[in-house]
């Protein structure tokens, strides 16, 4: 089965679109299945997305995918200097 991968903004509607169904009344699987889900998909998004706006969900996936290009950076710049210093110790 293909995976589908939802944006942020569509996780934090179906999240308010199964809080709506269990709170009229639906049970949290019901509420899950109608929104194509499944349970576990919808604890783990509220964990990471409880809470949020649209916004700030999308804002929060950028700073992640910012932090990750960084956290490369940092760490290629640091295999570089110690190449470096390695050759310029003769230890190569």
């Amino acid at each position: 089965m293909a995976r589908k991968r939802h944006t942020p903004e569509q996780v934090v509607n179906l999240l308010r679109q199964i809080e709506v169904g269990v709170a009229n009344g639906k049970t949290t699987t019901l509420a899950c299945k109608e929104a194509l889900i499944t349970e576990q998909t919808y604890y783990r998004w509220r964990k990471e997305y409880g809470g949020l706006q649209v916004d700030q969900a999308r804002r929060l996936k950028e700073l992640e995918q910012e932090n990750s290009k960084l956290k490369r950076l940092v760490s290629e710049l640091s295999l570089e200097k110690l190449v470096l210093k390695d050759i310029a110790s003769g230890n190569f």
